[in-house]
Formats: C-alpha cells, sequence, structure tokens
C-alpha cells in the first residue's frame, strides 16, 4: 500500500507535491530527485538481481531520480549462504556490482547498493551498503554495525564505526537495517556531519520489528531518513509487509508496503531538508 502524511497538492505545470508547509514550483525549490526500489530479489540469483536492480534503475533515471536506494542485501538476497555459499564473496568492486557501475555511468546516476564484500586487508566479510557515484567508482561504504546473530547473518562481521560519506555537496549518514535500532551510529553520524541519512533494509514488522526506531532517530538527531525495505519471501522469511519510509522530525511523510518490485519516488527540498513525493503510485519493473 501507499500512504502520505497529507493530501496531493497540485503544483505548477501539473506536478504533484506532498505538501508540509512548503509552497512553490519545482523549478524554485532546489530538489534531490531519489529512487527507491522496494525490490523482492531472487534468493541466491546475482545475475538475476542485478537485471531485477538495472530494470528499476533506469525506470527511475526515466522518471528523474539523481540517487537510487536498494535493500540491504539487494543483490544476493538475504538469505544467499543457502544457495551460494560464501566463496563468491569478493573484494568490491566484484562482477556484478561492475556491470551496474557501468549503468550508472551511462545513466549518470547515484547508485546505494546493499551486497555482501570481503576486506581486501583481513579478508573478513561484511555486510555492505556500497554509495556507486556517477562516474561508477565507490565513492564510500558502510558495513553493518549491529549484525544480527543467526537470521542469515552469522557469516557477517560487524563493521564501524559509522562515517559519513560525501556524495556531491551533500554529506550522508548510511545504515543497515537494525543499525538504526539503538541511537548510538545515527548520532555519532550527525556528530560527525551527516546532513541526511540513508538505510538500506531487510526488516520485517512484527515483535522485532522497527516500531518505532526510524522515527526516534530523526527526532534525536533532527536530520531527514529514508529507508529503503524490501518485499518477497525468503525461506522462512517474509518481508511482504515490510515497509520503505521517508521521515522527518519524527513523522512518516511517505511509507509503502506490499508485494512485487516497485519503484517509489521521493524528493529531498534541499533548502528546508524536507521530503516531497513525486509520483501517485508505486511503479512495478
Amino acid at each position: 500500500m501507499w500512504i502520505t502524511r497529507r493530501d496531493w497538492l497540485a503544483g505548477a505545470g501539473g506536478a504533484l507535491l506532498l505538501g508540509l508547509g512548503c509552497t512553490g514550483t519545482r523549478a524554485e525549490r532546489p530538489r534531490l530527485g531519489l529512487g527507491l526500489l522496494h525490490l523482492d530479489p531472487v534468493q541466491g540469483d546475482l545475475d538475476a538481481n542485478v537485471a531485477l536492480i538495472e530494470r528499476g534503475m533506469r525506470l527511475a533515471a526515466a522518471r528523474g531520480a539523481q540517487w537510487v536506494l536498494t535493500p540491504e542485501m539487494a543483490l544476493p538476497g538475504y538469505l544467499f549462504r543457502s544457495v551460494l555459499g560464501l566463496d563468491w564473496i569478493g573484494v568490491q568492486p566484484d562482477p556484478w556490482t561492475t556491470r551496474l557501475a557501468a549503468v550508472c555511468r551511462e545513466l549518470r546516476l547515484v547508485l546505494f547498493l546493499g551486497t555482501a564484500e570481503r576486506d581486501a586487508s583481513t579478508g573478513l566479510l561484511h555486510n555492505s551498503l556500497l554509495v556507486l557515484g556517477q562516474a561508477g567508482s565507490i565513492l564510500g561504504r558502510h558495513r553493518k554495525i549491529n549484525v544480527i546473530p543467526g537470521f542469515g547473518e552469522g557469516w557477517a562481521t560487524p563493521g564501524g564505526p559509522a562515517e559519513p560519506v560525501l556524495v556531491g555537496a551533500l554529506s550522508v549518514g548510511l545504515l543497515i537495517c537494525a543499525d538504526a535500532y539503538n541511537a548510538k551510529p545515527a548520532a555519532d553520524l550527525a556528530q560527525r556531519g551527516a546532513q541526511l541519512l540513508v538505510s538500506g533494509a531487510a526488516w520485517m514488522p512484527g515483535e522485532m520489528g522497527p516500531n518505532g526506531a526510524w522515527e526516534d532517530r530523526t527526532r534525536e538527531t533532527g536530520l531527514p531518513l529514508v529507508v529503503c525495505n524490501r518485499t518477497g519471501v525468503e525461506e522462512d522469511m517474509d518481508w511482504r509487509e515490510a515497509e520503505s519510509v521517508a521521515i522527518q522530525g519524527g513523522q512518516r511523510l511517505m511509507n509503502h508496503s506490499g508485494p512485487g518490485s516497485r519503484l517509489l519516488r521521493v524528493d529531498l527540498l534541499l533548502d528546508h531538508r524536507t521530503w516531497s513525493s513525486a509520483g501517485l503510485e508505486p511503479l512495478a519493473f
């Protein structure tokens, strides 16, 4: 389902804006266009998931996005280990990331990619969120800090500390799923100059769900947060009701859940660091 906090308002030229006490048209207000790929990846099928992400990137670019976000472990699927094992995990960029980097160069997009990586120095494995720039190079990364024992994450070594990544002129704080569960990672990012929080997630609702953690992090830091979650089912894990969200000041301004891979378009109004929605409905791809 697609829910917005306030009704859609018609802007100049037929543009549709989510009102947040803001006025003006697209031409008058500096915006950053984000495309969230709320994905249903294929467990353990790297080639299929590269193709899925590429389709989403192309649709996002056609709809005006400049940055494209993916969920936690979007490339291999969350429970990849039972299908692929661990030997495929290499130092980044690996062959699959390299294919997506070429799409970044072609479309002039920034891609936030959830995948696994091997540290070049230590050989340790990490659950990572990579930032690929418009030139296809890796601008920075975040390695999940709050790794969940079991739950398909026993292979990953916790990373840290959290450091912002400079993407264009914005200092971006990266989180992965349960990194938002307690205050410290987001607080560290804010203290180190982050202007925006971006999270990839594979976080189901329920007893162990986010349960207000995302809202709390925005209230504590004063920073806007966008979470790109996933959908689908892998073995005994069901994400079909998991939510992707955009939050400011403890208030959800957009959230989406439901089956099937969807593109969600949301804009960040750069002058006030607030969210605006850029499309009436999530788009299938």
